[in-house]
């Protein structure tokens, strides 16, 4: 196993950016272990390989609550936002940015994904899920802002 380089182990801005990001993918193993979970409860299997080991071909079926949980939450949403967090935290970190800014972005991101998959899950009333992800929105379009601004000299 190589041991990590020196130089990013002293970017304070790289570490609190890898720690959220890694919350972050474990929330979305949790959601995906969660639509497992209801699937096995629904009896609704995406394959008929699945439905045959666990009754029957019957249950090759779609349910609602597992659809909610795989195609909003744990793939769609995430994925849209989650990803390109990814990206621009990463490229962000790279920027020298303040420690403390930083890890606000980071934290704000973070919050506002888990309070909108909670919301999703939970079905809270609205606005919870809306405002969680406009919040989390914020931090990356401050991020993306602050990337273009260092990069614009190289257009």
């Amino acid at each position: 196993r190589a041991a990590p380089s020196p130089k990013m182990m002293e970017n304070a801005v790289f570490m609190s950016f890898t720690f959220y990001s890694t919350i972050l993918i474990l929330k979305m193993y949790v959601v995906a272990i969660i639509t497992g979970q209801v699937r096995l409860r629904k009896k609704a299997f995406a394959n008929p390989e699945d439905a045959l080991r666990n009754g029957g071909l019957q249950y090759y079926r779609e349910d609602p609550d597992v659809e909610r949980c795989r195609r909003q939450v744990a793939h769609r949403n995430d994925m849209e936002n989650i990803f390109p967090f990814l990206f621009l935290g990463a490229i962000y970190s790279l920027l020298d940015p303040s420690p403390a800014v930083a890890r606000i972005h980071f934290f704000i991101f973070c919050m506002g994904r888990i309070v909108h998959t909670v919301a999703y899950l939970l079905r809270l009333k609205a606005p919870t899920r809306s405002v969680a992800y406009g919040v989390a929105q914020l931090p990356c379009f401050s991020m993306a802002l602050q990337i273009l601004l260092a990069t614009t000299s190289y257009w």
